[in-house]
């Protein structure tokens, strides 16, 4: 079962997402050795695909998910590949757009005019009835699957590690930054994760500030679903409290195997 995730949010954050998300004196603050344990290590990321994986496909095998694409009814028009990516919210344009940089003349290319166009809507106006199969025959090429690595990467995971780190807080943590902005993005709406960062920072202060880690992350968690409950399509908040809130009861900030959780009522275990 795929999930609802992305909001209109998140072609604000593409804007910035090249930006870093906290004021540069507090990021230089923070010394390389000072920095905690990175969600950025290979291991570490591999674990952090799975879980979002778990959320928005059901599955531990992110890697199937390039081809992976549908209408699942959210108002976002096409969801599409490993994190989801819709042509309604002008991250899936913008991937495509990446692409054809490297890849002039590819199965998607001829798309693009249609992509502009229904930037901002839900609509499938000049993508059907070919665009799916585009997609998938695209999926096939390693370019097209490095494109979605490096969007993935740009407009979500490295801003969100970047952050999370500046406030101090682990693995767990970061992996909570990332899964919030895979699913709110960074806009000015008060569902975005820069809003959800904000009203947990008025509950607790982070490690960065001198606070408790445990404490923050609940906090922040607590915010999250807050914000989650504000749409229809995320009323569901399994993915934060029988999956990061477990582990973080767990006081797992590590993410350290072995790892169980449930999603949706789907349990899951990496050994």
């Amino acid at each position: 079962m795929h999930t609802p995730h992305i909001t209109s949010s998140r072609r604000t954050f593409l804007a910035v997402a090249g930006a870093a998300l906290v004021a540069g004196p507090l990021v230089a603050a923070r010394s390389a050795s000072a920095a905690p344990a990175g969600l950025d290590d290979p291991a570490k990321k591999e674990i952090a695909m799975k879980l979002v994986s778990s959320a928005e496909n059901s599955s531990l095998d992110w890697k199937a998910q390039y081809k992976y694409i549908e209408d699942i009814g959210d108002g976002r028009g096409y969801t599409a590949g490993i994190i989801g990516f819709c042509s309604g919210t002008g991250d899936m344009l913008d991937l495509v757009e990446l692409y054809t940089r490297r890849r002039p003349g590819n199965a998607l290319s001829g798309y693009l005019p249609a992509l502009r166009r229904v930037d901002g809507t839900d609509s499938h106006e000049g993508l059907d009835p070919g665009y799916s199969d585009a997609w998938r025959r695209a999926a096939q090429d390693g370019a097209f699957r490095q494109a979605q690595d490096d969007e993935r990467d740009r407009v979500y995971f490295n801003p969100a590690v970047r952050q999370a780190k500046a406030d101090g807080v682990g693995v767990l943590g970061q992996f909570a930054y990332y899964d919030a902005i895979v699913m709110h993005g960074d806009g000015g709406d008060s569902a975005s994760f820069g809003s959800i960062r904000r009203r947990a920072l008025g509950r607790a202060r982070p490690p960065a500030q001198g606070g408790d880690e445990v404490t923050y992350l609940h906090a922040f968690l607590d915010a999250r679903v807050w914000a989650m409950k504000q749409e229809a399509a995320h009323e569901d908040t399994s993915r934060v409290d029988t999956a990061q809130r477990v582990f973080l009861r767990n006081r797992n900030l590590n993410l350290d195997p072995p790892l169980d959780w449930q999603v949706y009522g789907d349990s899951f275990h990496i050994g």
